[in-house]
């Protein structure tokens, strides 16, 4: 019943294959990418303002170089609510076909297990004609995972439920060790306060974090805070873990978001806190900064086998709305209607 998220409208297309690696804009390129976090007020009492965060998002797609965005879960306020996941559904259609981004549940949205109207409006089927789209847990979208490539380098955001079971982070570990070649962002719900990890970011941090060195970023929601921190792995690596809500402030948070702008050619994460609804970019209301990170080195692993092919142009039959490549990298077949 949903549109896929990457849906478009071409009657011609000159095809180059979809696959791994995309053309470089620049191997020094400063990109963006944008935290959602805990929208379950705007989708219950302010849905304009929803609306207002992901028109921002679209409008500067190109001017920000935004790549990704995360949402950090507690999509609606009541997970039994239908309406508040039509207003939740109507914001993230201005997003579909425009950039790559990833839901995922919070305890406000069902998790974990109960996610039926959740997967009803964000389900694999949403996503699964996406080519950043990397795959899910069992039959729901609770937990996924999709790919980036920005600056010379591989990304992975892996998102996860609440309160991740441990079965969710066994299948979450298998995820990023297929994907050593990658850096990659956990996204999960209920991680953090200002002061240390919750329970369930401790089980986390130990089972999956702590253990994977291509893992260095957590992003988190659900307790009304901007806050940053950095651990350390077992490999002796850093890993800066990221906690942004904004529920607490008026008007289920006055639509600020967060930017994490990443400028490789000076190894820093610069954060920026945003609000469509004022119009400036601003440290208020609570502390942002910057993250040190090294991206000096941006080799990529050869891809598994998988090259560029030119397919010529192919008329696409009318009335679908996204196509996908059949793995034999020689068809097309509709995936979207």
């Amino acid at each position: 019943m949903q549109p896929p998220a990457c849906r478009h409208v071409l009657p011609f297309i000159l095809l180059a294959a979809v696959l791994t690696t995309p053309v470089l804009a620049g191997q020094g390129a400063d990109f963006s990418v944008v935290l959602l976090p805990d929208t379950q007020l705007y989708s219950e009492k302010f849905p304009d303002t929803y609306v207002a965060q992901t028109e921002w998002i679209r409008q500067r797609v190109a001017s920000e170089r935004i790549e990704f965005v995360i949402h950090l879960g507690d999509v609606v306020q009541t997970a039994t609510v239908e309406q508040e996941w039509k207003n939740a559904d109507r914001a993230h259609r201005v997003l579909d076909g425009m950039v790559p981004y990833s839901v995922l549940p919070g305890n406000h949205d069902g998790a974990p297990g109960e996610t039926e109207l959740f997967n009803k409006y964000f389900s694999p089927a949403r996503f699964h004609c996406c080519p950043w789209y990397g795959g899910h847990m069992g039959e729901t979208n609770d937990n996924n995972y999709c790919c980036f490539n920005a600056a010379g380098m591989k990304f992975l955001v892996l998102s996860l439920e609440c309160h991740p079971r441990d079965e969710t982070l066994a299948w979450a570990s298998e995820v990023v060790q297929r994907y050593a070649d990658r850096r990659v962002i956990v996204a999960t719900h209920a991680y953090m306060n200002p002061k240390k990890r919750l329970d369930s970011g401790q089980r986390i941090f130990d089972q999956l974090v702590r253990t994977n060195e291509n893992v260095f970023m957590v992003v988190c929601g659900h307790i009304g805070a901007a806050v940053q921190k950095t651990a350390t792995n077992d490999a002796g690596g850093q890993v800066h873990e990221v906690l942004c809500d904004y529920q607490n402030r008026p008007n289920g948070g006055d639509g600020w978001l967060q930017l994490l702008r990443f400028v490789p050619d000076e190894n820093q994460i610069r954060i920026e806190a945003y609000s469509p609804l004022f119009a400036e970019h601003t440290d208020a209301p609570t502390p942002v900064g910057t993250l040190e990170y090294d991206m000096s080195d941006r080799e990529l692993a050869p891809a598994s086998g998988r090259r560029f092919t030119r397919l010529g142009k192919l008329r696409l039959r009318r009335g679908c709305r996204a196509w996908r490549l059949l793995p034999s990298g020689r068809r097309m077949r509709c995936c979207g209607r």
